[in-house]
């Protein structure tokens, strides 16, 4: 079959909010501690903590918001905890997280510095499943009221005289799991309840996000839309991409035949369906879409690599990862009217991280380079694309071998990115180009491609996975022309 793309560049779909390319940093295995704080008396250079090598890495990739501080460990943290002077500050067991001592040194002061230092915007999640709806309200209070009141006042003794902005709150976490085993009725009411007290302090006006569904749970969002809709601005959904035969044998992040190879593709690609049905469910609620969808927690998880904590999710990165990152942005944009904000796990040294650091040592993954290629579609407006492609078959399964997607950005613009899944075979895309005269046209760009399936950059060589310049394109008669090789990522620009 022949591959063929019609990409229509004047007829715009939708603006891609550019929080769809958010991270995740938990207080887990290596994330925080190690991954993106050191303190202050490192011999690793930092600011007042925090690592320059991973600050100037997350800042060259435009981190447009932050999750923190999880994920499980959210519903076990009591903010007060992280706050004051650290050689006073409770130490506590990450119970979710391999047992280890929590010093908490890193709380809200030095989570509000980092987002300030990547100009990015914090999206705090508020604890409901052990903790009280005073706790929550006082957490906003402390954070963003610029009056006099306990909270503000204990701010200011810990050296924040102006209040933050906070845009984004979760009302919890996974709380039909980790965070408290709840049915979808208990949460909603208790959702309810807590975010009455996330309350609006001056000018500050909180976008509160309800904790959303696991994966194919659609009774979870049919409850939840049907009893607060009115109450949210965003519902969350969580899905991993995992290979294995099971969540005890996920399959190994860089020794895996090309039946996990297969499977990684087939599971990623599902997130489509899922994005499909829970924004029909929404769309019933909510026909508007003025709730966002937010993926707050997607991507790869394997086995942790052997020899290292169980509870600490530590795992490299391949050229398989890279893909599974390319294909989950074409799907986010082309569902840009609902996904608002999605955020990968994780930013450092835990599942499919942008970063992984070893001492005094970083480097960067496959996956970060797909947030490189992405970024220039932050806040730019979808196309329209037409496509057909052929498939991409094993052992009598079949996927599309190729993803599409295309933006134009606030310069006019044109980027086009397109993964090609197969590991084993080319593709050559014909590309039609309407509403662009390809003759006026610059046409340049950045590939991400490897030799072997497992292809990772390693500190002994890190730069194993790395864009290059991309020539195979040629122009005629207002048509691309691309030979896009096995296993790769490419971003086309027009200009």
């Amino acid at each position: 079959m022949e591959n063929k793309v019609i990409i229509n560049s004047d007829i715009p779909k939708g603006k891609i909010n550019k929080n769809i390319y958010g991270h995740f940093a938990e207080h887990l295995g290596r994330c925080i501690y190690e991954g993106i704080w050191v303190g202050e008396n490192s011999s690793i250079p930092n600011t007042k903590g925090i690592r320059n090598d991973v600050l100037a890495a997350l800042k060259n990739i435009n981190v447009p918001v932050l999750r923190w501080p999880g994920g499980c460990f959210a519903d076990e943290y009591h903010w007060k905890d992280g706050v004051g002077p650290s050689e006073s500050r409770k130490r506590m067991v990450n119970t979710h997280w391999g047992g280890v001592v929590e010093n908490n040194h890193f709380g809200t002061h030095e989570f509000m510095l980092l987002c300030e230092l990547l100009a990015c915007e914090p999206y705090i999640c508020g604890n409901v499943g052990s903790g009280t709806v005073q706790e929550m309200s006082e957490w906003v209070e402390y954070m963003t009221f610029e009056g006099e009141s306990p909270m503000a006042n204990w701010r200011r003794e810990n050296g924040q005289d102006e209040p933050w902005e906070l845009t984004y709150f979760g009302v919890g976490n996974e709380n039909w799991g980790c965070g408290g085993n709840m049915r979808p009725e208990y949460y909603a009411d208790l959702y309810r309840q807590y975010q009455t007290y996330v309350r609006n302090y001056g000018n500050n006006k909180v976008y509160k996000i309800a904790g959303g569904a696991n994966s194919d749970d659609y009774n979870w969002t049919e409850v939840l839309m049907k009893n607060a809709h009115w109450l949210m601005n965003g519902l969350s959904l969580h899905y991993y991409t995992v290979p294995g035969e099971s969540w005890s044998n996920k399959g190994s992040a860089v020794d895996f035949p090309e039946a996990e190879w297969f499977q990684t593709m087939k599971k990623a690609l599902h997130m489509d369906e899922l994005v499909t049905k829970h924004s029909t469910i929404m769309d019933k609620y909510d026909p508007q879409k003025r709730v966002g969808l937010i993926i707050d927690e997607w991507g790869t998880w394997f086995n942790v690599e052997p020899g290292t904590n169980p509870g600490f999710l530590y795992q490299q990165n391949t050229i398989r990862d890279a893909l599974v990152a390319g294909l989950h942005f074409n799907i986010f944009h082309h569902h840009c009217e609902r996904v608002q904000m999605t955020n990968i796990a994780q930013t450092v040294n835990v599942l499919q991280a942008m970063i992984l650091t070893e001492g005094e040592k970083m480097i960067l993954t496959p996956t970060y380079h797909v947030f490189d290629m992405y970024k220039v579609h932050q806040d730019a407006e979808l196309l329209a694309v037409e496509s057909s492609f052929g498939t991409y078959e094993y052992n009598g399964e079949a996927v599309p071998q190729v993803s599409v997607s295309a933006s134009k950005n606030a310069e006019g613009k044109v980027h086009i990115s397109l993964c090609n899944i197969d590991p084993t075979n080319k593709a050559v895309l014909d590309i039609d180009l309407r509403g662009i005269n390809a003759a006026d046209t610059k046409v340049s760009g950045t590939i991400l491609t490897a030799d072997t399936m497992n292809a990772h950059n390693t500190f002994e060589q890190p730069d194993v996975v790395k864009p290059t310049e991309f020539t195979s394109v040629t122009v005629e008669n207002n048509k691309l022309t691309i030979n896009l090789p096995a296993m790769s990522v490419v971003t086309i620009v027009l200009e």
